[in-house]
């Protein structure tokens, strides 16, 4: 599914346009929450993603990206690795990015969860919000 965006910019579901190297280098190499994620490592989440998103410029370049996992028996959509880059912020882009993946996919009815440390407010439009029975235990224990 696609979707054309102001600006010249598309958001495409297709998993065989993403550009695995570019979404290494920004999750892998800047993110805060997978910094050194290794490209292989990188390269079987996207391949084992049940909904992956590129958000593309009018040059083709992919600039944004969304990971999406079905937890079919744990009754949830897991919402990961979801960026734009900096130069293609503020005008709207990461709202557009996350209501396609949430809303308009084929999870749009499904109870889903994400962790962030910054984007609180985008994902609150969305109806993310705190919950009350979530715990989580971090990597390496206690």
């Amino acid at each position: 599914m696609k979707r054309a965006l102001v600006g010249g910019y598309e958001l495409d579901d297709d998993p065989g346009r993403i550009d695995r190297a570019a979404v290494h280098a920004y999750v892998g190499g800047e993110s805060y929450w997978a910094k050194g994620r290794p490209r292989d490592v990188m390269d079987g989440m996207i391949e084992r993603a049940d909904r992956v998103v590129g958000l593309y410029a009018a040059d083709g370049s992919q600039v944004g990206f969304s990971r999406t996992v079905d937890a079919a028996d744990a009754g949830l959509v897991y919402l990961a690795d979801v960026y734009v880059l900096e130069p293609h912020r503020g005008s709207g882009l990461g709202v557009a990015l996350v209501r396609f993946t949430v809303q308009e996919g084929p999870f749009a009815g499904r109870r889903w969860i994400l962790h962030t440390a910054d984007a609180h407010a985008l994902y609150a439009k969305f109806g993310f919000g705190p919950g009350e029975r979530l715990l989580e235990r971090p990597a390496g224990g206690a």
